[in-house]
């Protein structure tokens, strides 16, 4: 059987959770408010997230209709779909090793997808590998 050149390998985990650090990946729109909003026309741009920062720093920028992605509640509660305050919850209890020093943010809903095939996925794959998570979760708006 012939694998798709987008397949994704399987890459089985030989590590417990609880000796895992965890990077966040999020196509959710989430980005400080000191950050440059995401261009809400077509954005190939992600941004790093400092694996310190505080809940309150973040705000949503996202082109999707409203009636799609209403940014609203992720801007009360940026938990909802950037968990770094579960993420931490989690690794206080021993749940997980830890939380990355960094996270990564950029805005779905771009139909720039050769762009984001042949160069942003690829520069956010690096950014994963020397962040030296042993996982990342994967979140959407």
């Amino acid at each position: 059987m012939e694998m798709s050149r987008k397949a994704i390998p399987y890459t089985p985990n030989t590590l417990a959770l609880k000796d895992m650090t965890i990077m966040i990946v999020s196509t959710a729109g989430a980005h400080l408010k000191d950050q440059e909003p995401f261009n809400t026309e077509g954005d190939i741009s992600y941004r790093v997230i400092p694996g310190d920062v505080k809940a309150e720093d973040f705000t949503v920028t996202h082109g999707a209709p409203k009636e799609h992605y209403n940014t609203d509640e992720p801007k009360k509660d940026i938990n909802c779909i950037f968990p770094i305050d579960r993420l931490r919850e989690l690794a206080a209890e021993g749940f997980i090793q830890g939380v990355a020093e960094k996270h990564i943010s950029m805005m779905g809903y771009s139909m720039r997808l050769n762009q984001i095939n042949t160069e942003t996925a690829p520069a956010i794959a690096k950014e994963v590998t020397r962040s030296k998570a042993d996982a990342v979760i994967l979140t959407a708006g």
